[in-house]
């Protein structure tokens, strides 16, 4: 693999996550022990940082957060010690978006999800002097789940296809996904190169219930599809024909939260620095090993001084 000839683009969504690993049941209208954390978080966030993580050149995101200084200021650090390059729009209605990450003794998580600035992401918002210097561009499939920042997406994508930018979508949420529609997702992303769903999203997506299956509906759609099986691995399909079946390392879990964020950046930045899918997919499937043996969604932060500049 050679180094990237430009940069990583995501644009997605930058949250605060509140994470609760509770390893008894749930106890209601009482009390559960559980161990909690405030964390960065957000899925186009987390992919940018595990990309940056990964060595695939310069990475930038843009997003829209509150106008809270505190919170603000603490996105951007963090963001900025992962190697990120943070294009933050304040948002003067809305606060930074919000998600409480319940995670049991097996390590699943439930979302409760308050979007926030998230979705509010605009057209105004975009601007097609963005892709100066651009390789590639990555849009949370967030994006697409309210008029305003799926307004923005399609013409991100337009703009990206018009340059000859390559362009990745991840549909992020099977809940958000079977509330919108699978058509009118997949008409929206119509463009990319490359879609990059979990099983229970490519299911979803096609009403297949095998996942080989709907790995192969999909990539008569798109040219390239990475569908990601969690422990299992990851299947690579290109022309209606599932092409490799990549397995993932063994890892003992702790916070399933981000591993497929983590899936994606590593992706994002092995086909930056000249990897095939499924090489890309492997470094992807490294990734979100490690990713579920941490908690929270992001990679170690790296301790550098000058974090405030």
């Amino acid at each position: 693999m050679s180094p990237a000839a430009g940069a990583l683009l995501v644009v997605g969504d930058v949250v605060t996550d509140v994470v609760a690993l509770h390893r008894t049941p749930l106890a209601p209208a009482t009390d559960t022990a559980a161990e909690i954390r405030t964390l960065p978080g957000g899925a186009g966030a987390n992919a940018a940082c595990w990309a940056a993580r990964s060595g695939g050149g310069e990475v930038r995101l843009l997003a829209r957060v509150g106008t809270d200084p505190d919170s603000t200021g603490w996105h951007e650090r963090a963001l900025r010690r992962a190697g990120v390059r943070p294009l933050l729009v304040p948002d003067p209605e809305a606060a930074t978006a919000t998600v409480i990450a319940l995670v049991d003794a097996s390590a699943e998580r439930t979302f409760l999800t308050d979007s926030g600035a998230a979705l509010r992401l605009s057209p105004g918002d975009w601007s097609a002097r963005l892709l100066d210097g651009v390789a590639r561009l990555h849009l949370s499939g967030y994006l697409y789940f309210s008029a305003p920042s799926r307004a923005t997406a399609l013409r991100a994508l337009r703009d990206a296809v018009a340059a000859g930018v390559p362009v990745s979508v991840d549909p992020a949420s099977a809940g958000f996904l079977a509330e919108s529609g699978a058509e009118r997702f997949l008409t929206a992303a119509e463009g990319a190169e490359v879609l990059l769903p979990n099983a229970d999203e490519a299911r979803l997506l096609t009403g297949r219930t095998a996942p080989e299956r709907a790995a192969e509906e999909l990539s008569r759609r798109f040219p390239w599809v990475v569908v990601t099986l969690g422990a299992t691995g990851a299947l690579v399909a290109q022309d209606g024909v599932v092409t490799a079946r990549v397995t993932a390392p063994e890892a003992r879990p702790v916070d399933s939260t981000g591993a497929g964020d983590a899936f994606t950046g590593a992706f994002l930045a092995a086909r930056l620095a000249g990897a095939d899918p499924v090489e890309a997919a492997e470094a992807g499937c490294r990734a979100g090993a490690e990713a579920v043996t941490l908690v929270g969604g992001r990679p170690p932060e790296r301790e550098e001084p000058g974090d405030d500049v």
